[in-house]
C-alpha cells in the first residue's frame, strides 16, 4: 500500500514509517515545511521514498494520512485527488486544542469523509470534532534501551522554545525548580534561556542536540522533570519512561494516564513536586527503581508493535 504523508513531526512519523507499506513524502526544492522529504537525523527505512508534486500527480496513493488542516488542499492541487473523496484520507491530530480547553472546533469538524485520530483519549474528549468521525491510536516509541546512569545530579527536561512557548510549556516554572536540582533543558532554540530568567549558567545549561545523541545525555541526568501545563502528550516524557528515567510531572493533560503509580511522582503541587525532585537526587537507589517502573509501564502502553497494529486496524477499516 502506498501511503502520503507529510514530514511533520519527526518522533511520530519515525515510528509510523515502521509499518508494511510505502510512504510517500513530499518534497519541494527548498525542503521547506511542505516538502521536508526524509529526515536528516533519524534512522528511517527504504520504504519511506521522496516524492515531488510533479510526481505525485501520477503515483499511485491508497491513503492519504493529512495532518495540519492545509494539508488537504495540497493533497488536491498535488495529486489532483480530494481527499476522502477520491483516495481514502485520515487526518492525524497531535495537538489539544490552545484557544479553548473545551469548546475549539476542530477545523475538520464539519465534514465525515475523513476520520480524525487523536493521539490521546484526552484531546479526543476536549476538541470539538462536530459530526467528523473519530478514533484514538495512542503514541508508539521505537525502544531506545534502559540507557539510564543517573551520573549527574541534574533534572532534564525537554522542550522546543521554552522562551516564545513560555507558560503553556512551563517555563516560568523552571526557576522553582532550579533551587531543587540544577537543570538540563534540551530541545531546539532554547538559546538565550537562562538569562531569561535570570538563572545562572550553572543551574540551567541548555543542549540543542541531534536525535541520536540525545538520548545518551538524556540518560545521565538522575530525573526527567516535565513541568508542562498545556500540550498534547510529550513524546520526550515516554522516550524518558522508556530510557528507565524516574519522573516528576504535571498532573496536566493526558500525563496521568502515561505515568502509572510508582513510575514517578504526578501532582499539581508545585511542593510535592519539588519535595519529589530532591529525593531523586539524594537517593540513586530510589530513582533507579522508580525508573524501571516507569520503563516497564511505558514497554507495555506506548510500545512500537501496538502502534503499529492499532494502525494496521484502523488503515484497514478506512481503506476497505
Amino acid at each position: 500500500m502506498n501511503i502520503l504523508v507529510w514530514h511533520v513531526h519527526g518522533s511520530w512519523l519515525t515510528a509510523f514509517v515502521q509499518g508494511p507499506h510505502t510512504y510517500l513524502l513530499p518534497v519541494t526544492p527548498d525542503r521547506g515545511p511542505d516538502g521536508l522529504g526524509r529526515a536528516r537525523t533519524w534512522d528511517w527505512p527504504a520504504t519511506v521514498r521522496e516524492a515531488t508534486p510533479e510526481q505525485l500527480r501520477d503515483a499511485d496513493i491508497d491513503l492519504m494520512v493529512l495532518q495540519r488542516p492545509h494539508e488537504a488542499d495540497l493533497a488536491r492541487r498535488w495529486t489532483g485527488r480530494r481527499p476522502g473523496t477520491d483516495v481514502p484520507a485520515v487526518y492525524v491530530e497531535h495537538n489539544s486544542p490552545d484557544e479553548s480547553p473545551e469548546r475549539q472546533r476542530h477545523p475538520l469538524a464539519g465534514q465525515s469523509d475523513v476520520p480524525v485520530v487523536h493521539v490521546t483519549h484526552f484531546n479526543r474528549l476536549m476538541w470539538d470534532t462536530g459530526r467528523a468521525p473519530t478514533e484514538v491510536v495512542e503514541h508508539g516509541v521505537i525502544d531506545p534501551g534502559p540507557l539510564w546512569t543517573g551520573t549527574e545530579r541534574r533534572a532534564a527536561v525537554v522542550v522546543n522554545e521554552p522562551v516564545r512557548r513560555g507558560r503553556t510549556t512551563g517555563t516560568d516554572l523552571l526557576p522553582r525548580f532550579a533551587r531543587s536540582a540544577p537543570l538540563d533543558v534540551f530541545g531546539m532554540r532554547t538559546e538565550g534561556l537562562a538569562d531569561h530568567l535570570g538563572l545562572p549558567p550553572e543551574r540551567c545549561r541548555t543542549r540543542d542536540l541531534p536525535q541520536h545523541a540525545l538520548h545518551r545525555e538524556l540518560a545521565k541526568c538522575r530525573v526527567y522533570l516535565h513541568p508542562v501545563r498545556w500540550t498534547s502528550l510529550g513524546l520526550a516524557l515516554l522516550e524518558a519512561m522508556f530510557l528507565g528515567m524516574p519522573v516528576v510531572a504535571l498532573d496536566t493533560t493526558e500525563v496521568r494516564e502515561a505515568v502509572p503509580e510508582g513510575a514517578g511522582v504526578v501532582s499539581n503541587r508545585l511542593d510535592v513536586l519539588e519535595d519529589a525532585v530532591r529525593a531523586f537526587l539524594a537517593d540513586p537507589g530510589h530513582a533507579r527503581r522508580t525508573g524501571a517502573a516507569a520503563r516497564a509501564a511505558a514497554q507495555a502502553r506506548y510500545g512500537e508493535r501496538r502502534f503499529l497494529d492499532d494502525w494496521e486496524r484502523l488503515i484497514k477499516e478506512v481503506t476497505r
